[in-house]
């Protein structure tokens, strides 16, 4: 079946180091439902940009590599049909529902897990 990553923007992450269980809760569910129907593969909620470090031909810096009102938050990855029904997957995560954030649905070309 056809794999396809849904990258959630959002203005920051909600993966503090310090984060409330309450502040993760609609995002764990919606992870939790998307695992038990089976198909979510993989996904992965990435720390707050203050901890990013930007690497360039130049040198290395602190802080994201393109600096930016909404920036990815996390990523994962569904099994679907099509394009169709993996927007209608993403069309149902909580960051669609805010003011600042929403998701991005891309069709994964090649790659996967390597040993």
């Amino acid at each position: 079946m056809p794999q396809f990553a849904i990258l959630i923007y959002a203005d920051e992450s909600l993966h503090a180091v310090d984060a409330a269980a309450a502040e993760l809760e609609e995002n764990d569910r919606h992870a939790q439902d998307l695992s038990a129907s089976g198909t979510m593969s993989l996904a992965y909620a990435l720390t707050p940009r203050a901890q990013a470090v930007s690497i360039r031909r130049d040198g290395i810096e602190a802080g994201p590599f393109v600096p930016a009102d909404q920036f990815v938050a996390g990523f994962y990855v569904v099994d679907a049909p099509d394009l169709a029904a993996a927007v209608a997957i993403a069309g149902r995560n909580p960051a669609v529902r805010t003011g600042t954030g929403g998701v991005e649905v891309r069709p994964v070309h090649s790659g996967g897990i390597t040993t």
